[in-house]
């Protein structure tokens, strides 16, 4: 599930366009820190920050400039924070159960049309805006790749306060209480950390490591539930591992449950449960492994009257692939205990360079990387059954069944031929319907009863892939979806039928005087609380995807 926008001859590496519009940051900290160092060992800290520079086409920046402090639209009134107070959108859904469905937007499926730019924010610095937007008690918590989080005022965009974590964050915010009195916004970064910030003034509560793997990484939500903080764990070791000089592989997918006032670990369940263990050493000497894989990219689904808590895996990194990658699963969320695993596809080891430059690290049977990195939605049928649904990055999508162990209860494809096109970081669903993108720009919805198709829109012409790789979202009446290309569009849920759209490779004037622009959407959805629309705008990671810098917020005129 590494991030597989392509260069001409490099599998799993940005086009060479989407790094120049990377800050030199951006680029600087991928061979530092990020998967990439593993290739350029030998390289230099003064020759990798030429590169960067030289790359990009810009110098590289202080992280200052992105502090609250040095902006100008600074909230006056200094009021503290209640949680309580308007509509929500908590972490990567409303709810837990992850069908990313806003049942009070605050505007009606007729109002849609009416929709109208109400303000913009910029972020200093940044290529991609890949953190969503979580909007509680007023204020919009979402961060950006150069590591800042920040709290905004939802109705006019002035700025509360800034976090700069160590590096990148790239998911929801998940917000709530740590003390009678006290919330606490929380979030992971893409070097395995987890952090606890007070919701009202951006003090640091807590931070601890979710995994001591080097190459760990949070990119789902954390989900909170009855004072846990349940955190997925991913990694970027799917880069690296193809590297005469990596030790391949060893990183497992996990859950940890912490506690949300203090950050202390109560269980992590593994995926897959067995350690690695060492296979053989490569022509270079280095030491190979087998048993590693199934990192979790989204946020947890959680379910009460099971006491579980599902998550879908991704692909192994060895041979052979584990029983528990490509796989649905339910962990207790008391003990941690795996209660069932169902695997959707087997024999799926894959690393990111393999299909072009394969190395002795390679799987020798290299699978088709069809991962799952969208959260499972828990949706309850019209005749009181119950369904997990998970999108997987093969077209398909797989209902199980909470209630008997997880059995397979349908299988469709929304591809003609299997893995032609990808469903990448989620779907949403309403209660009647289900509604999933897919990468070649077509869209569908689906009876989550059967599987059956209600309605389909074609994928986009031949040419640039570019389509939908970030969540939808649906409200009563309309399904939002924002596309690599950089236009976000609005669809009559019941029809198909595009309702508006908005062009957002453009220019904007923002609140804080921070010049921004607009680019594609590529992970995180757009949100919906309080009557209005917030749409995180800038995102490289993936094929053809364009870098942004800004959130812009939609309301009625």
């Amino acid at each position: 599930m590494a991030d597989r926008g392509r260069a001409p001859d490099v599998e799993g590496a940005p086009a060479l366009g989407a790094l120049r519009t990377m800050p030199a940051q951006t680029i600087l900290l991928a061979t530092t820190t990020g998967a990439m160092r593993v290739h350029v060992e030998d390289v230099p800290d003064e020759t990798k920050r030429a590169m960067a520079e030289f790359i990009s086409g810009r110098k590289l920046s202080p992280l200052a400039a992105g502090d609250a402090r040095s902006m100008p639209n600074r909230c006056e009134a200094r009021t503290g924070f209640n949680p309580s107070t308007a509509s929500s959108w908590n972490g990567w859904s409303p709810a837990t159960d992850n069908t990313r469905f806003q049942g009070s937007p605050g505007f009606t499926a007729a109002d849609v049309p009416r929709l109208t730019l109400k303000w913009a924010f910029g972020f200093p610095g940044a290529s991609s805006v890949y953190g969503q937007p979580t909007v509680v008690g007023g204020r919009v918590f979402v961060g950006v790749d150069t590591g800042y989080v920040y709290a905004l005022d939802a109705a006019t965009g002035c700025l509360h306060w800034s976090y700069l974590a160590e590096i990148g964050v790239r998911n929801a915010p998940t917000v709530g209480a740590v003390a009678p009195g006290r919330s606490a916004a929380f979030f992971g970064d893409i070097r395995g950390n987890v952090y606890a910030v007070d919701a009202s003034t951006g003090e640091q509560l807590w931070k601890v490591n979710a995994d001591p793997h080097p190459l760990a990484a949070i990119t789902g939500a954390p989900t909170l539930h009855e004072g846990r903080l349940y955190v997925p764990v991913s990694s970027r070791e799917e880069a690296a591992g193809g590297s005469l000089n990596y030790p391949c592989c060893t990183f497992r997918g996990s859950v940890v449950a912490l506690d949300a006032a203090t950050g202390k670990q109560i269980w992590k369940a593994y995926a897959i449960p067995e350690p690695p263990k060492p296979s053989r050493l490569n022509s270079k000497g280095t030491q190979l492994w087998t048993g590693a894989g199934a990192a979790i990219w989204h946020a947890p689904t959680v379910d009460p009257r099971t006491r579980a808590i599902y998550v879908a895996t991704g692909d192994a990194y060895t041979e052979p692939a584990h029983r528990n990658t490509d796989a649905v699963m339910a962990i207790h969320m008391d003990t941690g205990k795996i209660l069932w695993s169902v695997q959707d596809y087997e024999n799926d080891a894959w690393l990111v360079a393999c299909a072009q430059e394969p190395t002795e690290n390679c799987p020798k049977d290299l699978g088709p990387d069809y991962d799952f990195g969208a959260a499972p939605i828990l949706m309850t049928l019209a005749d009181g059954r119950r369904v997990l649904l998970a999108g997987q990055k093969s077209g398909q999508v797989f209902a199980h069944d909470p209630d008997r162990g997880g059995v397979l209860v349908w299988k469709t494809a929304l591809v003609e031929t299997i893995g032609e096109s990808e469903i990448l970081f989620g779907g949403a669903a309403d209660g009647t319907t289900a509604y999933f993108g897919l990468d070649n720009g077509s869209i569908a919805a689906i009876d989550p009863a059967t599987g059956q198709r209600k309605w389909f829109n074609p994928p986009a012409p031949p040419g640039p892939r570019r389509g939908f790789t970030a969540a939808v979202t649906a409200i009563p009446g309309i399904v939002f979806a924002g596309n690599q290309d950089g236009t976000l569009r609005a669809y009559a849920s019941g029809t198909g039928r595009t309702v508006w759209s908005f062009n957002l490779l453009q220019d904007f004037k923002t609140v804080n005087d921070v010049p921004a622009r607009g680019g594609g959407m590529g992970a995180p959805g757009p949100t919906v609380a309080g009557g209005m629309l917030f749409v995180p705008s800038g995102y490289v990671g993936l094929g053809n995807g364009t870098a942004g810098n800004v959130l812009l917020v939609f309301g009625l005129p």
